[in-house]
C-alpha cells in the first residue's frame, strides 16, 4: 500500500489468507474485544500494526492503520480473492467494504457511499484510490467501460497535481476536499462520473508556513519540463528564483519524483480529455502565477504627500504579458492603481508598496483558485454520463482531516468545521440511530451515552447567530470594518455560548492561554484556538474589477473563462458571496446527498507523527481512537447488533433455508422471518425480530447464514440444471420423432409413384413443361406488376429477374419509361412545357461544358425580371409592334469591345428580335431581329459573358457583334437557342470554349 512513498516493499512478507490468529495478532473485529477500554483497543491496533495488519473492523466500520511503506496486499489475486465475499468471510480489507458497497449497489439497488475520514497524513486520499482501483477491476469490461474506468482513475494524478502540497504532518496531503460520484447503470458497469471540490486552500499560493510547500504542479513543472517547453514558458529550472517557492528551501523532496510526476499529470489530462491547447493554456497560466509572484513594487512619495508605489523587476511583467497575450500597460495599470467610482466621476487611486503586493497576491490566489474550478469542471464535462436513464450511484468522498497548528487561521475554521458536520453525519447514522432504531422496533438493549456535536455545528453555522452569519454581517456592514471588530461582535452575541471562549468575554478574562486576538472552540476532537487575524479578508474573497478587467483584456483564451465579470460590457452591482457562506452551503448540500445514500466508513489512523514506517506512537493512535469517536461506536456495537434487514427482504434472501418458506411465502414477512429462524433452530439470544425489521447480534452467525445459502443456492442450481436437461432431451425426442414422420411419408410417396410410373402417358411431359413455361412466365409478369416503381421519370428502381427473362425484362423497362413520362409530360400546361423544354435545351448547351451550370438548374427561368408586361410605357410603345410579346427582360450590362467598358442597358427578347432598351425612355438602342443571329459564344468557366454574332446589318456594321454579361446569362442564351430554332428551323451554332 503505497501510503507514502518513504521506504521499500521489498522483504514484506506478504499477508496470508488464511484466517488470522487472534490470540498472536489481535481480534479482526473489536466489536470482539476483551475488556472493552481504550487501553485494549489502543492495543489491539499495535498488536495488528506490528504484524502488518493494518485493517481491522469495528462491526462495519473499517479502521485503516497507515503503515508508511509498501505492503503487497493490494495485488490482482488480493483483488481476486476478495470479489463477490461476505464482508466477514476474510481477514478485514478495504477491498472487502469496496467489494460490500459495490455489490449491495448492483445487486440490491442501494445508492452507496464511502465516507473516508481521518487526520491529515492518516493515509485518506491513498484510500479513496484503492476503493476506485478496486472498483474499476471488478466491474463490467470492455473498450468503452474501460475507456471510462482509466479516465476516472486519471483524475486522481491530475487533482492530485493541483490541490495537494508537501506539509509537515504529509508529503502529500490533500488541500481541499473531494466527492466524487461514480454512475453505473443496472449491470454494474461505469458510465460515468460527477467531481465536487470544497474550498482550495489557495492562501498557500501565496505563503506556505515553514518546511512545507506550495502545490504539486509548480515544482512538476520546473523539473519536468524540457528545456524547449520551460523556454516557451518563460521559466527556469531553479525554484529558488520564484517568490512563491522559495520558503525556506523547503521545495526539497527527497520523497517526491517531481519529474515522473509531471509526465503522469501531463499523461493524466490528455488520459481524461484535455486538447493539447487546453494543456499549455493550463501550463501558461500556471506560469504566470509564478511570473506574477516575482512582481516587485517600491515605495515612493508622491507630490501631494501620499505613498504611491513603482514597479521593479519589468522584465518579469513583459515575460507575463507575452504569454497571456496582453499589452504591458494595462496589467502594470491594474497592479499599481485601482478606479473608485464617485458620483458619477471615475477616480484613479494610486496603491502604496504594501497594498500593490497584497493585490498582487490577490491575483495570485484567484488565478489559481479559478484554474482549479476549471479544471474540476472541465473534468466534469469529459467524465459525465451522457445517458439519461435510470443509473445506480457509489460516491466517495476523501476531504480535510482534523487540523490542529500552532497558528491556526480561517482556513482551519472551515476545515475544522467540515470535519464536525461528518461527524454530525456519523453521529447520526452509526450512533443516533443505531439507538432510535432498537427504540423503534422494540428491541430490549443498553442505553448509550454518547458526545452530540450538534451544538458546535450550530454554533458555526446556524442562521443569524452562528459564527459564519456573523462574519458575513461583518464583511457587509458599512463602514469600516476589521479582525477586531468581528471579534467584538462574536463576543457579544456568543458569550454565553458553552463551547467558545474569547478573551473579551468575561468567562475567560483572566485565561492568558488566549491571546486577545483569539477565540477558542471546543471540538469534538479537542479545544483549538483560532486568530481572527485574516478573517475579514480571506471571507470576503475579493479581487478588484481593474485586475478582472486586465485579465479579461489578456487575448488568452482561457483567462477570458476564468474572468467573465471583467468584461467591460457586463455591469454587476451585486456584492459577490462570502467564502463562507459558499463553503456553508456546499457543506449543506453534501450532507443532504449522503443522508440519501447508504454510508460504509473506512477511519484512517495515522500511527505517529514523523511518518516512519513500523513505528506506533500510542499517545498519537489514542488521541485520533477519542476525536473519531470510535469507543462510543464499539459500545454500541457491543451492546446492540450488528446486522439488520427489513423483514421481505431477509425473507427473499434466506427463504430457501426452509422448506415452510419456500419457494414463496404466502404470511406476513415477519412470520416467515419467525418460521425460517425457528426451523433453522437458531437460539433466541443471536437474534431479535423487531416490528419492520430481523436484528443479527454476531457477524459469525450473518456469515453462517451466507454460507447455506450458498449451499442451497448450488442445489437449486443442480435442481434446474436437471430441468433443463430433461426439456432439452425432450425437445431434442420431438424433433427426431417429426424427422422420421416426414421420411416415412416422403418414402411412401416414392414407392406408389415407382409402382405406377408405367401407367403414365407418354405425352405427359411436354405438356407439363409447356404448363410449367406458362406458369413462370405468370408469375414473372404478376411478380413485375406487384412490384412496379413509382410513377416519378427520376426513379431508376427496377425489379430483378432471372436470366431466362433478362432480355423482355429489359424491352419491358424501357417501354415502362417512355409510358411514364408521357404520362408525367400529359400533366404539363402549355406554360409548363415551355419551362421545361427551355431547361431541356440548358442541359443540352451547357451540361458538362460549363462551370456555374449546375447551381442554375434549381432556379426556375421567370424571364421577366423587371416587370416589362406590366410597365405602362412599354404596353403604350409597343402595343401594336411585332415585338410586343416579351420572352425575357431584364437588365445587363453591354461591354464595348473596343475599351472593354460596360454600360447598363435593359435586354428585352420578343418572339422576333433582340432589343437593347434605354431603361427610363423605353426606346430603342438596338433591334437585331432573331434570323440575324448566327452564332453565340460563351467560355467554359463561371464568368456571366455571352457574345451574340449577326449577319451584316446597319447594327452590326457599327457595332460588331454583342457582348453582354447578365446573371442570367445561362437562361438568355437558352431562350435565344429555342427562339433561332423556331425561326430558321434549325440550331445555331453554340462555341463554348476558352479562346
Amino acid at each position: 500500500m503505497t501510503f507514502l512513498q518513504r521506504s521499500s516493499a521489498k522483504g514484506v512478507p506478504p499477508v496470508p489468507f488464511e484466517t488470522e490468529d487472534n490470540n498472536i495478532e489481535g481480534v479482526a473485529d473489536i466489536v470482539l474485544l476483551e475488556p472493552v477500554t481504550e487501553d485494549a483497543f489502543v492495543a489491539n491496533l499495535k498488536k495488528r500494526y506490528k504484524h502488518r495488519r493494518i485493517y481491522t473492523y469495528l462491526g462495519n466500520v473499517l479502521l485503516s492503520v497507515n503503515p508508511y511503506c509498501d505492503i503487497p496486499i493490494y495485488t490482482p489475486e488480493y483483488i481476486d480473492r476478495y470479489r463477490s465475499r461476505n464482508l466477514y468471510e476474510l481477514p478485514p480489507h478495504i477491498f472487502a467494504i469496496a467489494d460490500d458497497a459495490y455489490r449491495s449497489m448492483r445487486d440490491r439497488n442501494l445508492d452507496q457511499c464511502i465516507i473516508i475520514s481521518g487526520e491529515s497524513g492518516s493515509g485518506k486520499t491513498e484510500a479513496s484510490k484503492l476503493v476506485m482501483r478496486y472498483v474499476a477491476a471488478v466491474s463490467v469490461k470492455g473498450h468503452r467501460i474501460d475507456k471510462i474506468k482509466s479516465m476516472l482513475l486519471q483524475s486522481n494524478p491530475l487533482l492530485e497535481a493541483f490541490g495537494n502540497a508537501k506539509t509537515m504532518k504529509n508529503d502529500n496531503s490533500s488541500r481541499f476536499g473531494k466527492y466524487m460520484d461514480i454512475e453505473f447503470d443496472f449491470k454494474g458497469e461505469p458510465l460515468g462520473g460527477i467531481i465536487t471540490n470544497y474550498l482550495l486552500e489557495k492562501s498557500r499560493v501565496a505563503v506556505q508556513p515553514p518546511g512545507e510547500r506550495n502545490f504539486h504542479i509548480f515544482y512538476q513543472v520546473l523539473g519536468g519540463a524540457d528545456v524547449s517547453h520551460l523556454k516557451s514558458l518563460r521559466l527556469s529550472r531553479n525554484p529558488e528564483k520564484y517568490r512563491l517557492l522559495n520558503n525556506h528551501d523547503s521545495y526539497i523532496a527527497d520523497t517526491i519524483d517531481d519529474k515522473a510526476a509531471f509526465l503522469a499529470t501531463k499523461a493524466a489530462m490528455e488520459a481524461v480529455g484535455f486538447r493539447p491547447e487546453e494543456v499549455q493554456e493550463v501550463l501558461t497560466i500556471v506560469a504566470g502565477v509564478l511570473k506574477i509572484g516575482n512582481v516587485e513594487f517600491q515605495p515612493v512619495s508622491n507630490i501631494d504627500g501620499s505613498e504611491g508605489c513603482l514597479l521593479i523587476k519589468e522584465y518579469e511583467l513583459r515575460d507575463l504579458c507575452d504569454m497571456f497575450q496582453s499589452p504591458d500597460s494595462v496589467l502594470q495599470t491594474a497592479l499599481t492603481t485601482r478606479r473608485v467610482e464617485a458620483g458619477s466621476e471615475v477616480v484613479a487611486i494610486e496603491y502604496s508598496a504594501t497594498e500593490a503586493h497584497s493585490a498582487r497576491d490577490a491575483l495570485c490566489k484567484a488565478l489559481y483558485s479559478r484554474l482549479f474550478t476549471w479544471l474540476i469542471s472541465k473534468l466534469n464535462e469529459n467524465i459525465r454520463v451522457e445517458n439519461h436513464g435510470k443509473r445506480k450511484c457509489l460516491g466517495v468522498l476523501d476531504i480535510y482531516g482534523f487540523e490542529v497548528f500552532e497558528h491556526n487561521g480561517f482556513e482551519q475554521f472551515v476545515i475544522n468545521y467540515c470535519n464536525e458536520k461528518l461527524q454530525q453525519l456519523f453521529i447520526e447514522l452509526t450512533l443516533k440511530e443505531e439507538q432510535e432504531d432498537y427504540v423503534k422496533e422494540g428491541i430490549t438493549w443498553t442505553h448509550i451515552d454518547y458526545f452530540n456535536n450538534e451544538a458546535i455545528c450550530d454554533l458555526v453555522d446556524k442562521s443569524h447567530v452562528g459564527i459564519l452569519s456573523i462574519l458575513d454581517e461583518e464583511c457587509l456592514r458599512p463602514g469600516e470594518v476589521s479582525d477586531e471588530s468581528f471579534l467584538e461582535r462574536l463576543t457579544q452575541k456568543l458569550e454565553q455560548h458553552k463551547f467558545l471562549e474569547t478573551r473579551l468575554g468575561r468567562r475567560c478574562q483572566n485565561d492568558k492561554s488566549l491571546a486577545h486576538d483569539c477565540f477558542r472552540i471546543q471540538h469534538y476532537a479537542g479545544a483549538v484556538t483560532y486568530s481572527v487575524a485574516g478573517f475579514i479578508e480571506k471571507n470576503s474573497d475579493l479581487l478588484y474589477r481593474d485586475l478582472s478587467q486586465a485579465m479579461f483584456a489578456c487575448n488568452l483564451l482561457l483567462l477570458k473563462s476564468l474572468f467573465p465579470e471583467g468584461n467591460p460590457s457586463r455591469v454587476c452591482l451585486k456584492r459577490p458571496t462570502t467564502a463562507g457562506f459558499k463553503f456553508k452551503n456546499s457543506m449543506n448540500a453534501l450532507m443532504k446527498n449522503l443522508h440519501m445514500k447508504n454510508p460504509s466508513y473506512i477511519r484512517c489512523v495515522k500511527p505517529n507523527e514523523s511518518q516512519t514506517a513500523s513505528k506506533f506512537d500510542d499517545n498519537v493512535v489514542r488521541r485520533q481512537v477519542k476525536y473519531l469517536g470510535l469507543m462510543e461506536n464499539l459500545r454500541v456495537r457491543r451492546s446492540g447488533f450488528c446486522f439488520r434487514q427489513l423483514h421481505l427482504q431477509f425473507l427473499n434472501r434466506y427463504k430457501m433455508l426452509s422448506s415452510k418458506t419456500w419457494p414463496n411465502w404466502s404470511g406476513p414477512p415477519r412470520k416467515g422471518v419467525e418460521a425460517l429462524m425457528k426451523e433453522l433452530r437458531i437460539d433466541l439470544v443471536e437474534y431479535a425480530v423487531g416490528i419492520s425489521k430481523v436484528f443479527i447480534r454476531n457477524p459469525i452467525m450473518l456469515f453462517e447464514l451466507e454460507e447455506k445459502r450458498r449451499l442451497h443456492l448450488g442445489q437449486l442450481a443442480t435442481l434446474l440444471q436437471a430441468v433443463y436437461r430433461g426439456w432439452r432431451c425432450r425437445h431434442a425426442y420431438q424433433k427426431l420423432r417429426k424427422s422420421q414422420i416426414v421420411i416415412a411419408k416422403n418414402w411412401r410417396r416414392y414407392e406408389v409413384r415407382r409402382l405406377l410410373r408405367h401407367k403414365f402417358r407418354r405425352n405427359a411431359a411436354p405438356i407439363i413443361v409447356r404448363a410449367m413455361q406458362l406458369y413462370i412466365r405468370w408469375k414473372f409478369l404478376l411478380n413485375l406488376l406487384n412490384h412496379l416503381p413509382s410513377m416519378s421519370p427520376l426513379d431508376k428502381q427496377w425489379p430483378p429477374a432471372k436470366p431466362l427473362f433478362h432480355d423482355i425484362n429489359t424491352e419491358l423497362r424501357k417501354m415502362h419509361h417512355r409510358w411514364r413520362c408521357c404520362k408525367y409530360r400529359s400533366k404539363f400546361d402549355q406554360a409548363s412545357r415551355s419551362r421545361m423544354r427551355e431547361k431541356v435545351a440548358a442541359s443540352n448547351i451547357f451540361k458538362g461544358r460549363k462551370e456555374g451550370y449546375s447551381h442554375s438548374i434549381a432556379h426556375p427561368f421567370r424571364g421577366d425580371y423587371v416587370r416589362l408586361r406590366a410597365n405602362y410605357k412599354w404596353k403604350k410603345a409597343f402595343k401594336d409592334s411585332p415585338d410586343n410579346y416579351v420572352v425575357f427582360a431584364d437588365m445587363i450590362l453591354k461591354i464595348n469591345r473596343s475599351s472593354g467598358k460596360n454600360t447598363a442597358n435593359l435586354l428585352v427578347m420578343s418572339t422576333n428580335a433582340l432589343l437593347l432598351m434605354d431603361q427610363r425612355m423605353m426606346s430603342i438602342k438596338y433591334r437585331i431581329p432573331v434570323t440575324d443571329i448566327t452564332r453565340m459564344s460563351l467560355s467554359p468557366y463561371r464568368d456571366q459573358i455571352a457574345v451574340f454574332h449577326a449577319k451584316e446589318s446597319e447594327a452590326t456594321k457599327k457595332k460588331g457583334d454583342f457582348i453582354i454579361e447578365s446573371n442570367h446569362v445561362i437562361e438568355i442564351v437558352a431562350k435565344m437557342f429555342l427562339l433561332i430554332i423556331n425561326a430558321n428551323g434549325k440550331p445555331p451554332e453554340m462555341v463554348i470554349a476558352s479562346e
